[in-house]
């Protein structure tokens, strides 16, 4: 089996219950980053302007999303009925995605991004 080289490989070769999360997940974040190219790096999607802005992945029973660190950080609170990492969310499948607040945070971490480099425009 080939490794996937596209997110829409990628999200068709996922389990079946992991594929609508990915699809939602796919679509929220491309909102929140419409100029942002789309790659498979180290096996994920991620979303990159320069730099990757995050990356989303399935697994066994959840689905992470990867906004780095400090993206996370405003969103703490809300986060705290999620398991977390240093700079990842699980949100299991048999549960909603909190749209609202993955946006938040994917509209964060692209604003982030583009305050820090002055060199983005």
């Amino acid at each position: 089996m080939t490794k996937p080289t596209t997110i829409a490989e990628y999200i068709n070769s996922a389990p079946k219950e992991a594929r609508k999360h990915l699809r939602e997940m796919h679509a929220i974040l491309k909102k929140a980053a419409p100029r942002a190219t789309e790659a498979m790096q180290w096996g994920s999607p991620v979303f990159e302007e320069k730099r990757i802005l995050f990356a989303f992945a399935a697994f066994k029973s959840h689905i992470n999303l990867m906004p780095t660190p400090s993206a996370m950080k405003p969103f703490k609170k809300e986060l705290a009925k999620y398991k977390v990492g240093k700079g990842s969310i699980q949100f299991p499948y048999d549960t909603r995605l909190p749209k609202a607040l993955i946006r938040r945070i994917a509209v964060f971490r692209v604003k982030e991004l583009r305050d820090k480099d002055v060199r983005w425009m």
